[in-house]
C-alpha cells in the first residue's frame, strides 16, 4: 500500500486550487463518460498499477481541487486525494459506466472521504461552513488545457446563471452532504421549497451545460 502510495505522486498543477469549477462533481456527471478512462479503469480492475498512474495523472487535479474546496487544508486535501485513489484501486470491479463517468465516480469517492475527515475531527462548525465560505477564485494553473479551461469557464457560466437561492441549496447538498430535510432546516425553508430548488436547479445546470456544449 505504501508503494501505491509513493507511486501516485503529486498531480501536475497540484500547487493551484483547480476547482475554480465549484461543482467538479454535477460537470463529471452530467459529461458522457470518457471511453479512455473506462479502458484504463478496467486495467486498474486486473491490477495494473501503470495504469493506476495515468487515470490518476487525468484525473487528479480536479480530485484535489474538490477536496481543498471541502477540507480548506492542502496536507488534508492531499491524503484525501490518495485516500481516494486508493480505494479506487480496491474498487474498480464495482464500477458502473451506467451510473455515470469514472470522473465522476471518483469524485464521489473523494467527496466521501473529504467529508468522513470532516467528521471524523469533530469539526462540526467547519462541516457547516464549508459550502459557506467563498474565496477568491485563484487562477488557471499554467498546465491547465485549452479545453480545460473551457469546460471550467461553462461551468462558471452556467452556476452563474442559477437563481442564488438554487445555487446555494446546490452548495449546502454537495460541499457539507446535507439531506434535503437538513437544507431546509439550515435556510428556514420549507422542505417542499428546498425539494423544488434541487429539482430546478439541477434541471437548469444540465440544459445550461448541454447548450453551452452545443
Amino acid at each position: 500500500m505504501n508503494d501505491l502510495r509513493i507511486a501516485l505522486a503529486r498531480p501536475s498543477g497540484a500547487g493551484y486550487a483547480t476547482a475554480a469549477m465549484l461543482l467538479p462533481l454535477l460537470l463529471a456527471a452530467l459529461a458522457p463518460a470518457g471511453a479512455a478512462d473506462e479502458a484504463l479503469l478496467r486495467r486498474v480492475a486486473e491490477g495494473d498499477a501503470r495504469a493506476l498512474r495515468r487515470l490518476y495523472d487525468r484525473c487528479a487535479p480536479s480530485v484535489l481541487a474538490l477536496a481543498l474546496r471541502i477540507l480548506r487544508n492542502r496536507a488534508e486535501a492531499e491524503d484525501t486525494l490518495q485516500d481516494a485513489f486508493i480505494e479506487a484501486w480496491k474498487r474498480a470491479r464495482t464500477f458502473d459506466a451506467r451510473r455515470g463517468s469514472v470522473t465522476a465516480w471518483i469524485l464521489a469517492i473523494a467527496r466521501s472521504r473529504a467529508l468522513d475527515r470532516l467528521r471524523a475531527k469533530g469539526s462540526a462548525d467547519r462541516a457547516a461552513q464549508a459550502a459557506a465560505r467563498e474565496e477568491p477564485l485563484p487562477p488557471s494553473p499554467p498546465l491547465e488545457s485549452a479545453e480545460e479551461r473551457q469546460e471550467r469557464e461553462r461551468l462558471q457560466r452556467a452556476l452563474s446563471a442559477l437563481p442564488p437561492e438554487q445555487r446555494e441549496a446546490l452548495e449546502l447538498a454537495y460541499f457539507e452532504g446535507l439531506t434535503q430535510s437538513e437544507i431546509a432546516a439550515r435556510t428556514g425553508d420549507p422542505l417542499g421549497t428546498v425539494k423544488t430548488r434541487c429539482r430546478l436547479a439541477l434541471d437548469k445546470l444540465a440544459g445550461l451545460l448541454e447548450e453551452g456544449a452545443a
